[in-house]
């Protein structure tokens, strides 16, 4: 059974993805009820479910999918605490979109 690519992202692609799934790895800026901003090389205001279960000032990271505004829709988020190198998220960003024939299949954005 395939499943679908989710690309990974920051800010800077939210255009390119509209109506797509992605993964999203950030810091969590504020949380809104049901909303949160995600700093990911960018601020993101993400729609959080019923599961998610962020706290402000931890990385995650968000499956979830692009909104027409450029939102996020979350049908994932993952709390990976306070400790993390955002660069070397933003690195591995700039990795699959540069290289995009190693991580995806077809080598195509969607």
């Amino acid at each position: 059974m395939a499943s679908e690519a989710t690309p990974r992202i920051n800010a800077h692609y939210l255009e390119q993805f509209t109506n797509q799934t992605v993964r999203i790895v950030g810091k969590v800026l504020a949380l809104h009820g049901e909303t949160a901003t995600l700093d990911a090389s960018g601020s993101i205001t993400i729609h959080l479910n019923r599961e998610s279960h962020l706290t402000v000032n931890n990385a995650a990271e968000i499956i979830g999918k692009v909104q027409p505004d450029l939102s996020v829709k979350v049908l994932q988020a993952t709390d990976f605490g306070g400790s993390m190198d955002y660069a070397a998220a933003d690195a591995v960003v700039d990795a699959t979109h540069r290289y995009k024939e190693i991580f995806y299949e077809g080598g195509g954005e969607g």
